[in-house]
């Protein structure tokens, strides 16, 4: 780079005495001084590596037969260097053009002084300065944690140091050698804090060494960190519980629960041979406990059961493996009620003609429902009652209660409901104070877009 340096004008002190001895050959004396610019000094400052630098002086004159160009070194010196100049028009001006090499012995600060020689004289002073290029070096540097699942991100940190002190606002490069090759290759860029020291994230995706590098610059030499190295392992697959059920529900206080489910690998595949426990939590506290378990099979799925005494939350849980991550499936509500007593004796009920329909239906539309509940006594008589629907989506083990209607008093049903997606429907009698309950056939229905 250059830098532009000011001239200071010197001006020629004359006497009155020294002006009446003068004699008519010395008039012209009295004619303007010649014009003088500042000094360019390119590169400013002058940055010493291994090899001398060669620096380019240059200014400009106007009015002025002869320019000279002298440099004091750093320190008292008394004899100053002179530079030789080389002159070429520039215009209504003579520009001066000269060059000095400096090596690392010559660091430190330079006056310059540059003369105009004319009818008069006129200089420019300035200085600039010789640098010995900085000395870098990183220290401390870490890539940690040493031993990380594949994709995992760790921590790269360290200090940059020029002459022993913290380097800051500079830029470091990551860059890493993956384990079985020979070449580091760049990762990241992260910057140096006014202390000199930088940390920044990566990922993990191979066994290697870490380090870090600074590049050489217009003042500092460049530098590599030591190696760290992180070894890197298979991250461990996944693992997900679907279609986890606990039913009845609601159950009576002391009947037996079933629960069930699938435990899938990443690919979603049945994990077998696995032991999967079943866990539950009352009504009201925060803690799981153990209940009971089993074995996965072939497919993945497994089967369990266990008595009820109070209502809550149940769910499946597999601790994993090696190389396997664990997993829980979604909690499943179920209300415990207190066994009624046996009740009188009541007609037998049957829900029959059960049908769903139009089969296929467009989602949107109307699906209709209808079918007939009977009683018994003396003969299958209509019955009017609440009646329920309830819906198992395609692909779940589980029925959800939808809607309710009412039969007739000819025992005759009929609703409809929105299609949304496919799935079984039927209608249940939960039966009254005349008649036991009862449940339809079911129906399958394809929903289409």
């Amino acid at each position: 780079m250059s830098q532009r340096i000011r001239a200071v004008a010197v001006a020629l002190a004359m006497g009155a005495g020294a002006l009446a001895l003068a004699s008519p050959a010395s008039a012209s004396a009295g004619a303007k001084a010649p014009s003088i610019s500042d000094v360019n000094v390119s590169p400013s400052p002058v940055v010493v590596f291994d090899d001398a630098v060669t620096a380019t002086f240059s200014f400009t004159t106007k009015g002025a037969g002869k320019a000279e160009l002298q440099l004091r070194a750093p320190g008292d010196v008394s004899v100053p260097t002179q530079v030789d100049l080389k002159s070429a028009p520039h215009g209504e001006w003579t520009k001066w053009t000269g060059t000095k090499s400096f090596d690392a012995k010559s660091a430190g600060r330079w006056n310059i002084l540059a003369i105009a020689h004319g009818d008069g004289e006129s200089s420019s002073r300035a200085s600039f300065e010789v640098k010995k290029a900085l000395d870098t070096k990183i220290v401390d540097f870490d890539a940690s944690p040493d031993l990380v699942a594949k994709g995992s991100t760790i921590k790269v940190s360290g200090r940059l140091l020029a002459e022993g002190k913290g380097y800051g606002g500079q830029q470091v490069t990551i860059t890493f050698r993956e384990k079985g090759t020979d070449a580091y290759r760049h990762i990241a860029k992260t910057g140096t804090s006014r202390s000199g020291w930088f940390s920044t994230g990566v990922k993990a995706e191979a066994t290697g060494w870490w380090r870090a590098e600074f590049d050489k610059t217009g003042s500092a030499r460049g530098s590599v960190s030591d190696t760290d190295r992180v070894d890197v392992k298979a991250a461990d697959r996944a693992t997900r519980i679907i279609g986890f059920d606990a039913s009845p529900e609601p159950v009576d206080k002391g009947d037996r629960l079933r629960f069930s489910g699938n435990l899938q690998v990443q690919g979603w595949e049945g994990l077998p041979g696995q032991r999967v426990a079943i866990q539950f939590k009352r009504h009201g506290s925060s803690r799981w406990e153990h209940v009971t378990s089993d074995v996965t099979s072939r497919g993945g799925r497994f089967w369990a059961s266990a008595r009820a005494y109070e209502s809550g939350w149940w769910r499946a849980v597999y601790n994993g493996a090696a190389g396997i991550q664990g997993s829980a499936s979604d909690a499943d509500w179920v209300r415990v009620e207190r066994p009624t007593p046996p009740p009188p004796e009541k007609a037998d009920s049957r829900l029959i003609k059960f049908n769903a329909y139009p089969e296929p239906v467009k989602r949107g539309k109307y699906l209709r429902f209808k079918g007939k509940l009977q009683i018994f006594d003396d003969g299958w008589d209509g019955h009017r009652a609440k009646i329920r629907l309830y819906f198992k989506p395609k692909g779940s083990s589980k029925w959800y209660y939808y809607k309710a209607t009412w039969s007739n008093s000819s025992g005759n049903i009929y609703t409809k409901v929105k299609a949304s997606k496919s799935g079984t429907w039927r209608f249940v009698f939960q039966g009254d104070a005349d008649a036991y309950g009862d449940t339809s056939g079911s129906d399958y229905v394809r929903v289409k877009r």
